[in-house]
């Protein structure tokens, strides 16, 4: 796996993930890129506000 690619395990309540797997599915997306876009949209929102987001390269 790539350096690039972090694992990082989700605890959420089962009913609410198995309704967020729908809502996936219905987006023809697996879970997992599902909860990337989000990830994304959310960074793009504040960076919008706050500006751009420095990550150290180590």
């Amino acid at each position: 796996m790539s350096d690039e690619i972090l694992r990082y395990t989700l605890r959420v309540n089962r009913k609410l993930f198995q309704k967020f797997r729908y809502v996936a599915d219905y987006e023809g997306r697996s879970a997992n890129r599902e909860i990337e876009q989000f990830i994304k949209h959310r960074v793009k929102e504040f960076e919008k506000e706050h500006g751009e987001i420095e990550i150290d390269k180590d």
